[in-house]
């Protein structure tokens, strides 16, 4: 069973930073790919960034040059660097590992806020 674990959220004012984290449980987390996503109220899950096993990452258009993605498989844990943040980008992000493309597991989301 794996269990994926956000944390890392909170307020910021516009402009300012934030580190999510994500740490999963079991063996399996350096073999696949990792993703981040966000929803904020009335709007539908969106994809962030992702990951690959091997490192390959993209994002969304509208964090790009902003947000970086990154794993470090020795602690299980993937990470999202947000910097620059903008009201807009307030929602609750979740990260999702991709064990086959009909299997993925969801954390429970952490609420980012950006807002002075």
């Amino acid at each position: 069973q794996v269990q994926l674990v956000e944390s890392g959220g909170g307020l910021v004012q516009p402009g300012g930073s934030l580190r999510l984290s994500c740490a999963a449980s079991g063996s399996i987390f350096s073999m696949y790919a990792m993703g981040w996503y966000r929803q904020a109220p009335g709007k539908q899950r969106e994809l962030v960034a992702r990951i690959t096993s091997g490192g390959t990452t993209n994002y969304v258009e509208t964090v790009k040059g902003r947000f970086t993605i990154s794993r470090d498989n020795a602690k299980n844990t993937v990470y999202l660097e947000m910097n620059s943040l903008k009201p807009e980008d307030t929602a609750v992000y979740y990260c999702r590992l991709d064990q086959t493309v009909f299997t993925v597991h969801w954390g429970q989301g952490t609420q980012v806020t950006v807002s002075s």
